[in-house]
């Protein structure tokens, strides 16, 4: 999926917890591009919401509503991102 690379309507991150926030507010994992061996990074289908989100989990307050999640979807992101970054590794 390297054509991915330079589309704008993807956007791409090497944050675990970051990829599971944007997983956890309904983003869509599209890929993980494996092809750096030390560090992978996340391909999501990229939305207008994505640069608030993003925004906010990097600079909001720690109470801030926007930077809250449903914790049972952050462990199943989390899960979910594992499972498929450990996918076909072994």
């Amino acid at each position: 999926m390297n054509n991915l690379q330079n589309d704008e309507r993807y956007y791409r991150l090497t944050s675990f917890y970051a990829a599971g926030f944007l997983f956890a507010k309904g983003m869509e994992l599209v890929n993980i591009d494996r092809s750096n061996p030390k560090r992978s990074q996340f391909v999501f289908r990229d939305t207008p919401e994505r640069e608030h989100w993003m925004q906010n989990f990097n600079y909001g307050r720690e109470d801030s509503p926007e930077v809250m999640v449903d914790v049972r979807k952050f462990v199943m992101a989390i899960k979910m991102l594992k499972e498929k970054l450990y996918q076909d590794r072994f």
